[in-house]
């Protein structure tokens, strides 16, 4: 089942009726009042990426689901594509690393920034520790999987080793209550999907 789509109008508007949007699917789904806040909570930590995606272009909101889950759906219509070196603009930085890649939701901003960019090199960036084995590039699309990240951290020497990444990852709303985040780019088109199993 698809609930009704949402054209993103203005910062304001997005941060009221996008929660409001997950709560009321939750309600009309039958959840109970503990998985319809988690399913708000999941809406309000989308917003936190809309800054940065809608920087792109125009977007739209949905949700799906069936009887097994539920999916909040964010797509970005790349309209301008940013020539700027990344790289170099990291240089400026004390560590070389982006200060705005902090926390889990700023990773996936990063994610899509990174695919928009240079898909050739991608693969091979991984100034952020473990964050590129969450990824999956093909010569006309890059794909990063929340799932795959967190799998990433089995082992205790790989969470030792970017213990700061591993932080990030155990305090993070959206790695705690979603079963997975998908973040695809194919063609100019972005899409954020978060996964919650019922």
């Amino acid at each position: 089942m698809k609930f009704k789509e949402y054209t993103l109008k203005d910062p304001q508007q997005d941060h009221r009726f996008i929660p409001q949007e997950a709560e009321s699917a939750g309600e009309y789904l039958g959840l109970d009042d503990r998985s319809v806040l988690r399913l708000r909570l999941l809406a309000e930590e989308l917003i936190c990426m809309l800054p940065q995606l809608l920087y792109y272009g125009p977007g739209k909101f949905w949700i799906e689901a069936d009887e097994k889950q539920i999916e909040l759906h964010l797509k970005v219509m790349a309209d301008k594509i940013h020539d700027y070196d990344v790289d170099r603009i990291l240089s400026v930085s004390s560590d070389g690393k982006n200060a705005a890649a902090k926390g889990i939701i700023g990773k996936i901003a990063v994610a899509v920034e990174r695919m928009l960019g240079n898909n050739e090199n991608i693969a091979d960036y991984d100034s952020y520790g473990v964050w590129s084995r969450g990824l999956a590039v093909s010569d006309r699309s890059a794909f990063w999987s929340l799932e795959a990240y967190k799998d990433a951290f089995k082992d205790k020497q790989t969470q030792q080793e970017y213990s700061d990444d591993w932080d990030e990852l155990e305090k993070s709303i959206i790695a705690n209550v979603a079963d997975d985040v998908r973040v695809g780019v194919l063609g100019g088109k972005i899409d954020i999907i978060v996964i919650k199993t019922l």
